[in-house]
């Protein structure tokens, strides 16, 4: 018995250590356990300068795959949205997400409205939400504003769970999480947009596989980078009724032939 049990131990363990413990190889041809390269941004447009979300989504899926992370077939539909934010610089800035949920209602008038409750009347709303990150990729600076809809919620708070890969939280205020200034880093590793007006964040905590991270305060301008190696990260959030960007005229989009855009620092 006690035999069995250290077999079955090693091979959980073996198990756990194949699907975390080693970075992937590239986003095609996959061989496991060795780091994934970083795609230039031209390899995510059109001749005509456009940009193309399916050269984004298999890049997204290869990284997946690399992972051990499971691709079901909603993955596949455009339900998973890419967006470049109109920046023509998707290596760079860019993301992949789904909102698995983003319910908002009130208690008594959900499903089928049975509870009669004391809460009843009051308002609900939760997020579910997958971010897949390329190797270096990161999000624009944003923050979350109160009654975004007019619908009478707060600002929305949310945490961060990575699964795969690593991510560097920049945020505006520094919280009990060990964060450090953007300022101690080395000249080139600071996010883009670090230095001009319009940037706000001002610390920084590095999480691997398995950690969780929390917004400091409601409201508080923040965004994420990806490691080396990618990251999928699962956000666990308040309903999402609101997003504002720090960089003017930064917008929640895709590149156009007839709309390119130059990055600029």
């Amino acid at each position: 018995m006690i035999k069995t049990s250290g077999y079955l131990m090693t091979a959980i363990l073996a198990a756990i250590c194949l699907g975390g413990c080693a970075a992937p190889k590239s986003y095609t041809g996959l061989t496991p356990f060795a780091p994934v390269p970083r795609l230039a941004s031209p390899a995510f447009y059109k001749p005509d300068g456009s940009f193309d979300p399916a050269a984004a989504k298999q890049a997204y899926f290869d990284m997946m795959r690399a992972f051990h992370y499971p691709v079901p077939e909603i993955l596949k539909t455009d339900a998973l949205w890419v967006a470049d934010f109109m920046q023509s610089d998707f290596a760079r800035l860019g993301m992949a997400g789904i909102f698995w949920k983003n319910v908002e209602g009130t208690y008594g008038n959900i499903g089928t409205k049975a509870y009669k409750g004391e809460f009843k009347d009051q308002k609900f709303g939760y997020l579910g939400h997958e971010i897949f990150l390329l190797p270096g990729q990161m999000l624009p600076e944003h923050n979350h504003l109160a009654n975004g809809d007019g619908k009478g919620f707060g600002p929305k708070m949310e945490s961060w769970h990575i699964s795969h890969g690593s991510v560097e939280f920049f945020g505006e205020y520094k919280g009990d999480a060990g964060e450090t200034p953007i300022s101690a880093m080395p000249a080139g590793e600071r996010p883009w947009g670090y230095g001009q007006p319009w940037f706000k964040s001002k610390f920084v905590k590095t999480c691997g596989a398995g950690e969780i991270y929390s917004l400091n305060d409601p409201e508080s301008w923040h965004f994420m980078r990806a490691g080396k190696d990618g990251a999928i990260v699962s956000e666990f959030a308040t309903y999402h009724n609101d997003v504002k960007f720090s960089k003017p005229e930064m917008q929640f989009g895709n590149s156009k032939a007839a709309e390119i855009t130059k990055l600029k620092k």
